[in-house]
């Protein structure tokens, strides 16, 4: 089970990258986009609710085993943010990289309440709330940009 939950946990092991592991890690998430754009919006929103609620499993779990709630490692909390960032549009290379530098500027500088769910909720739910909180942050300079682009 520990096996398991490290490599849910770390994306397929993209947390592993000697550098800027939460960025790799994001990158899970274009692929994931790619498969998931076609589906009916419900569909959508159910599959993404069952991966942040395995991701709080999962996040927490693996910062029990590092023994730091929030290690560097555990990258499944980018690939929801970035998931909720890139929500219910239809895939496109400039939607996916847009969404890809606007996620990650969004949970780097963690705008409230993001920054109060990273430094106060100690725990699964903490690493991963952060980034869902980033990801509606990136879901509307996303749209905005998408918008103006038109």
């Amino acid at each position: 089970m520990r096996r398991f939950i490290l490599f849910l946990s770390s994306n397929a092991g993209l947390g592993y990258s000697p550098f800027a592991p939460g960025t790799v890690g994001t990158l899970a998430g274009i692929p994931a986009f790619f498969l998931l754009a076609p589906l009916p919006p419900w569909l959508y929103l159910t599959t993404w609710l069952g991966l942040l609620f395995l991701s709080f499993w999962a996040a927490g779990e693996a910062g029990k085993i590092y023994g730091v709630v929030d290690d560097g490692r555990i990258v499944i909390d980018e690939l929801v943010g970035y998931l909720a960032t890139v929500a219910f549009l239809p895939f496109s290379w400039s939607a996916a990289l847009l969404g890809f530098f606007l996620f990650r500027f969004f949970d780097i500088v963690k705008i409230p309440p993001a920054r109060w769910f990273d430094q106060k909720l100690k725990n699964g739910y903490g690493v991963v709330l952060d980034d869902v909180a980033a990801g509606i942050y990136g879901a509307i300079a996303l749209r905005l940009v998408l918008y103006f682009m038109d």
